[in-house]
This record gives C-alpha cells, structure tokens and sequence, in this order.
C-alpha cells in the first residue's frame, strides 16, 4: 500500500512556497470603464456648447466636461486647460481639438472642432444681419449691456471652480503663482510675453520639484 505524499518541510530550502489555489481575483473588482464618446456625442456636445455660450464657452465646457458627462476630471480639465492657453489661437478652440484627438484621434478633433465652430458660425451670421439693421436701437444696446454682465458673472464663477483644486490639498505655491499671473497681467498690465518669461519658469520649477 503506497503512503501519501508527505508535504513540503517549511525547513527544506528547495521546498516550493504554498499557494492557494483559490487566490482572490481583483480582477473582478475592478470597476467598469466607460467607453469614450463617439464622434457624434463629441460633435453633439461641443454644438451644446457653441450655442449655451455668450461672451465665452469656458464656464459651459467645463460644466459639459466635468459636472455633467463626467469625461474629465477638474485636475485634468485645468492641466489641458493651461496647455490650450499656453499654445497660440484660441484657448477653446485647442482644447477642442485636443479633447477630440485624445479620444477618437483625427476625426475626434475634426468633430469637436466641426461642433464648436459650425452652428455659431451659422447663427453669428443671422445675427449679424440683423443687427446690421437694428443695432442703433436703445433697447437692443440694453440687452447686449445684461448679455456683457452675465457673462462676466459666468466668468468669475468659472475661475473660481477651477481655483479650487489648486487649494484642496493645502498647496502654496500654486495658488502664489495664480495670484501673480493676476497681479502682474490684470493689474500692473505688463505685456504677456514678459509675464510669461517670468511666470512659467516659476511654474515649470514648481512642478518639477514635486514629481
């Protein structure tokens, strides 16, 4: 009669480590990811945008992308922000395109760019013919004044969502810098060439210290 096999000695060197056999899975934890956008929801959602938007789509972008549709997080909307307003043309109009070719490639960011600028194009002409003929009015110069004070209120709120991840994890060199920006830019009027030779070495150095 054959004995069973004696188990490995945990005093023998060349003994093999025990492993279960039923080790959990993370796998199965993990949670879903979602599915990035087609180019019609892109190109959908940068036309919600075009046309939500007076005086500026910043504050109607960052809601779409971040509160509502959740496609970015406020971290990775600022950090994209800042490179589209870095980099020459319109800050919106880059980050479009950026948006779109991270998901989708090319075509992303020809949907993006296409929803963007197609139907403010076509209602900026309608409207431009109209107030060709109307604009001497007094009551449509009033309106156009709310329109101004509106925006300027979507503005100010926008800027200080996007401030917020500057100040929630205690940082102090961030938010310096951001005030700075604003002395040296809104305040002291220094041209923007100059205040970027000085503000963006002070940036980049920021962030190269903490990685």
């Amino acid at each position: 009669m054959n004995s069973p096999p004696s188990l490995p000695s945990s005093a023998d060197p060349q003994a093999a480590p025990f492993v279960p056999a039923t080790a959990p899975s993370t796998a199965s934890t993990a949670e879903p990811q979602q599915p990035p956008p087609t180019l019609w929801q892109i190109f959908a959602a940068f036309a919600a945008v075009s046309l939500s938007g007076f005086g500026g789509v910043l504050a109607w972008a960052r809601r779409m992308m971040v509160e509502e549709r959740k496609w970015m997080s406020p971290e990775q909307f600022n950090e994209t922000y800042a490179l589209c307003a870095f980099l020459p043309g319109g800050n919106i109009i880059n980050f479009s395109v950026i948006f779109g070719s991270r998901l989708r490639g090319a075509p992303g960011g020809v949907a993006a760019l296409a929803g963007l600028l197609g139907p403010p194009m076509v209602l900026v002409i309608i409207i431009g013919a109209i107030y060709a003929r109307y604009g001497d009015l007094p009551v449509l110069r009033r309106m156009l004044t709310g329109v101004a004070s509106a925006a300027a209120g979507l503005m100010l709120a926008t800027v200080a969502k996007m401030a917020r991840p500057l100040f929630r994890n205690r940082a102090v060199v961030a938010p310096v810098i951001a005030i700075a920006t604003f002395l040296v830019v809104g305040v002291m009027h220094w041209p923007l060439p100059l205040a970027l030779l000085l503000l963006v070495p002070m940036s980049v150095g920021y962030a190269w210290v903490q990685l």
